[in-house]
């Protein structure tokens, strides 16, 4: 018998709410990520609970148990119970009645196979009960064992109830599976001969999904994958993945951590801040990116204009698209240029230049400046001496 016992599971918040449920006479069984991260040594961010109480029954024993209940999505059978300050999500067992590809009606059940039975991957249909003890009602276990990625049923069918399952199939490769197995070749087909349903997808929805794919700490064998299934083209026209392996061996090399914005960087692909419907932030910031990758700037310039963690980026990125090595002294390069601090103000130049003229003339002296390595003086600089002129 499988159990797990972590810390999260035995938290007295956390069985209380159980306790709760199971008091009215309610089931009570972890269930999806919490389990399968559990059982992978992973950490756990969300505790999941799955019953087969319907909302309001959940409310009504969560209150006289003295726990705080927010019908945070009441419609689809979840409610929060937040007990010492720690969220449990619990949601009503249920089964699909009709789906099209982007929601699905659903109704509930009492029954945890059939709870079991619309979910996507069997290493996301694992249960455990408040004691920690695992149920697998569809054999996920042995596939989280193996780190396999399978859909449940027929892969077809599961994504066609929700075409985002394609995309997600692959996030989950990239974090959970094995890359020695290989993909499922059941799961590429019907990915590919399904490639139309991504297109009703909304694109903030593909957006999130792409990018927690591309934080994995490798994504680059689950991007070849959708690439040859045509799904990467589908979801992001234009798009390149060549340079993205590269890339991840030169994180390595550079000691720095995975980072979904820059991997999509090393992508591109066709406006690609619409396409996936980035935040302003995230659309300046991938601009701004592959700007300064593709310009002539040194690594000590890089650190000066963008700071030390944005000029690395940048570096990173040029490196991997022209397939050069990560230069040995490039971090503290970059450190030297953001640490240093042009010793010339516009105020030093008036009121000899003005307007445009005081722009341009700074920009000289700034150049100049740069050029020294960063060494050349105030006075030198306004000197003349610094070869600006």
């Amino acid at each position: 018998m499988t159990r797990i016992t972590e810390n999260w599971l035995t938290d007295p918040a956390t069985q209380a709410v159980c306790a709760a449920l199971e008091a009215g006479g309610a089931q009570a069984l972890f269930v999806g990520g919490c389990v399968r991260n559990a059982l992978m040594g992973v950490p756990v961010s969300d505790i999941d609970i799955s019953t087969d109480a319907v909302p309001e029954r959940v409310i009504v024993l969560a209150e006289a148990a003295g726990i705080k209940a927010v019908p945070t999505g009441i419609d689809h059978g979840t409610v929060t119970l937040v007990k010492d300050g720690i969220p449990h999500e619990v949601t009503t067992f249920r089964k699909d009645v009709e789906t099209d590809g982007r929601r699905a009606v659903v109704a509930y059940s009492t029954c945890v196979n059939e709870d079991a039975a619309r979910r996507d991957f069997t290493m996301n249909a694992l249960y455990a009960r408040p004691d920690g003890t695992v149920l697998d009602p569809l054999g996920g276990l042995s596939d989280l064992r193996a780190r396999r990625v399978r859909f449940i049923g027929e892969a077809r069918d599961r994504i066609r109830e929700d075409y985002l399952r394609s995309l997600r199939y692959f996030r989950f490769h990239a974090w959970y599976g094995c890359d020695d197995l290989g993909f499922d070749p059941e799961a590429l087909a019907a990915i590919a001969d399904n490639l139309d349903g991504l297109s009703t997808l909304s694109r903030e929805r593909v957006g999130g999904e792409l990018l927690k794919l591309l934080s994995a700490p490798n994504p680059a064998p689950a991007v070849a994958a959708m690439r040859s299934t045509g799904a990467l083209g589908q979801v992001l026209p234009g798009a390149d993945d060549r340079a993205l392996a590269v890339l991840v061996h030169l994180e390595g090399q550079a000691g720095v951590a995975p980072d979904g914005l820059r991997r999509l960087a090393a992508l591109g692909g066709v406006d690609v801040a619409e396409t996936l419907r980035l935040s302003r932030a995230q659309a300046r910031g991938l601009d701004r990116l592959r700007e300064a990758a593709a310009s002539a700037m040194g690594a000590a310039e890089l650190g000066y204009r963008l700071g030390p963690a944005a000029g690395r980026d940048a570096l990173l990125l040029r490196c991997a698209w022209l397939d050069q090595p990560w230069p040995g002294a490039a971090a503290a390069e970059i450190d030297r240029g953001a640490a240093a601090r042009f010793p010339v103000t516009a105020r030093d130049l008036m009121p000899d230049y003005a307007g445009a003229a005081l722009g341009k003339r700074l920009a000289q002296i700034e150049a100049a400046w740069i050029a020294s390595g960063f060494s050349l003086s105030r006075a030198s600089l306004l000197s003349g001496d610094s070869g600006a002129d």
